[in-house]
């Protein structure tokens, strides 16, 4: 993100883009700290909290990035969420280069996790093992820990994408002419 601050800094502020960063920026809930801490982070519930809150914000950019109707929402997004980062009472002040670098390394961890399709992992898997990995489980999770760790992802991912048609709208077709149709020469 410290790239991003000065590309987005003099950006002013969009209230869509806002009220989706807001909803990227809730607390994780004290069941999904609680299931961390126990499985990852040896009883850490701050290590634990921190992680759900990269996980949450960083599912909720690739989202803009990948899934809005507009290719400037992920944009508008980061900037929001780069200002967020820097009022964050959470994160003092000399601290907010590591934050940033510390999510920027999810990010990409994230972002790869989606595009790796390699493995043979399922998405849902390879998901849950980034959150289980920077959280600080060392050993082969199971099956049933890796998608534990899944469905706390993909509901982030869901809220996610709730948020961003919720503010940013959803797209809207004739119902009577095929979306391949609108735009000649797709087929």
């Amino acid at each position: 993100m410290p790239r991003w601050r000065e590309w987005f800094g003099g950006r002013s502020t969009d209230p869509r883009a806002a009220a989706y960063v807001a909803v990227l920026c809730e607390e994780p809930s004290s069941d999904d700290v609680d299931w961390l801490a126990a499985y990852a982070t040896q009883g850490d519930t701050d290590h634990a909290r921190w992680e759900l809150r990269y996980a949450r914000r960083a599912v909720g950019l690739l989202a803009a990035q990948r899934d809005a109707l507009d290719d400037q929402t992920a944009s508008l997004v980061a900037s929001e969420l780069t200002r967020a980062v820097h009022r964050d009472p959470q994160v003092a002040a000399n601290k907010r280069s590591v934050a940033e670098q510390q999510f920027t390394a999810r990010l990409r961890a994230y972002g790869d996790a989606l595009l790796n399709r390699e493995s043979g992992e399922s998405t849902s898997a390879r998901l849950g093992r980034v959150l289980l990995g920077f959280a600080g489980h060392r050993a082969q999770a199971s099956a049933a820990l890796l998608e534990q760790a899944g469905e706390v992802i993909a509901r982030y991912r869901a809220d996610a994408n709730g948020a961003l048609r919720a503010h940013f709208g959803v797209a809207a077709l004739p119902e009577d002419v095929a979306p391949s149709a609108l735009r000649p020469g797709l087929r």
